[in-house]
């Protein structure tokens, strides 16, 4: 495999991990400068990414090479390439696919990256794209509505979903319709990660002032992925001012999270009250009829027109993640570009058996317990212990809940894994929640985005 295809097998992998803000901000002007003697040399374009690549996707990056090529043994990044800034694959000419010749697959191709410097927005992303369905149409109606009056109504607007299920899309479609509706405003999309490095950054070169400055001059700010402020108390105290000065001078603000503001651990009281005063929207699971309007939303925008049969075959096995859905059309796309030929069902099942799992082969008591874990900002250890601390006895019934709901565990199961525990003590747990779900519209929403997490494979 040349180096190419390697890295191009390595990028559609990865962005079916992560989101699509992070795999754009990191990912982009990256490529493999060198393949030799089992060492793989890859190019970033500056040292903040090379850090980043090495200590948060490094040992992702190299799992993935590894298993392309089990000759590889050691993967290194370098800053800089001047003669190849970004990885093309090679053009394919097909007879009658004018739409086709521009592009590879969709998310592989950097063609769709044209992110604007000064907003970091992608023009691709607009409403007339954006699929509305019964799970995101308040959400998306509060965005609408936001794109003719700016920091008038719904501000902050909070987004919240699961992985995949289009908040970055939407939070982007805002962006752009207000560049067309006000352009004399001035927008920037920033993803929480990328904002936490420039105070980082600001505190080191003794520049915070120009940060803030920078900041306090936007009209519109977007924000995503800002659990990822958990914990991070100076980021916190930077963006509480920010926000303030910016609420406070009718600019609009633009939140996303993987879960609602009440449910972010280590999230300073102050910020929290902050995001809960504006209108909060939740993105769901697209429901059958929606998952196929996506797939042949996105078919017509390559070019490609897939059987009924192959759509209702996609949108029946992947149910919780809209990426996951264009991943699996990708795959038909790319083998449309190397044949030349539309994979008919027998074909396609063969192209995507691998991703099709069932629920029970992805979920499992181990999986479970590290979500649950994850999700409320607790170690595992804690969660299996004995401790009857209010903040770990929640999150533990509702492992033991999900077990019993999901797995099928008997009692005396569940019991065993939460250090040998009475079954009557996994009984009361499970019994405690199913009652509360009754009527806490809150523990429902938490527990939806548990379950999205542990069934995103």
């Amino acid at each position: 495999m040349v180096k190419e295809e390697l890295w191009q097998a390595v990028l559609a992998q990865v962005q079916l991990n992560i989101s699509q803000a992070n795999f754009a901000t990191w990912f982009k002007d990256t490529g493999i400068i060198s393949y030799k003697e089992g060492q793989v040399m890859i190019y970033v374009p500056n040292s903040f990414a090379k850090e980043w690549l090495e200590n948060k996707y490094g040992k992702t990056i190299f799992k993935i090479l590894y298993n392309l090529d089990k000759e590889i043994k050691e993967v290194k990044y370098t800053v800089g390439k001047s003669e190849l800034k970004v990885i093309k694959r090679p053009q394919i000419s097909l007879p009658n696919s004018g739409q086709l010749d521009r592009q590879f697959v969709g998310q592989l191709d950097f063609e769709e990256f044209k992110i604007n410097k000064e907003t970091n927005l992608n023009p691709k992303y607009t409403f007339e794209n954006f699929i509305v369905g019964p799970f995101n149409e308040l959400a998306q109606a509060a965005a609408w509505a936001i794109t003719k009056k700016p920091g008038l109504v719904y501000n902050p607007l909070f987004i919240y979903g699961g992985v995949g299920l289009g908040k970055t899309h939407l939070l982007q479609a805002i962006g752009n319709t207000i560049i067309k509706n006000f352009s004399q405003k001035k927008i920037k999309y920033i993803p929480t990660e990328k904002f936490t490095a420039g105070v980082v950054s600001s505190i080191k070169n003794h520049d915070m002032e120009n940060f803030k400055s920078k900041y306090r001059m936007i009209d519109v700010l977007i924000i995503d992925d800002v659990q990822f402020l958990a914990g991070k108390e100076k980021t916190q105290e930077e963006f509480f001012h920010t926000f303030n000065a910016l609420y406070e001078n009718n600019k609009q603000v633009i939140i996303s999270s993987d879960r609602p503001p009440k449910a972010i651990p280590a999230l300073a009281e102050r910020l929290r009250s902050r995001f809960e005063g504006g209108m909060i929207g939740d993105i769901g699971y697209p429901d059958y009829e929606t998952r196929v309007a996506i797939l042949k939303a996105k078919s017509q925008e390559k070019g490609i027109s897939f059987s009924e049969e192959v759509l209702d075959y996609i949108a029946s096995n992947i149910q919780r993640n809209i990426r996951e859905l264009e991943g699996a059309l990708n795959r038909l796309i790319a083998y449309q570009k190397i044949n030349n030929q539309i994979p008919n069902l027998e074909v396609s099942k063969t192209l995507l058996k691998n991703l099709f799992l069932s629920p029970s082969k992805i979920a499992s008591p181990k999986k479970i317990i590290q979500v649950v874990a994850e999700f409320y900002d607790l170690k595992e250890k804690e969660l299996l212990s004995s401790s009857r601390k209010k903040e770990i006895v929640r999150p533990r019934q509702i492992a033991m809940f999900l077990l019993r709901e999901e797995l099928k565990s008997s009692y005396p199961f569940i019991g065993r894994k939460f250090g040998g525990k009475d079954h009557t003590t996994a009984i009361y747990a499970c019994g405690k929640i199913v009652k509360e779900l009754e009527n806490n519209e809150n523990l429902s929403n938490e527990i939806g985005l548990i379950r999205q997490r542990i069934f995103s494979g």
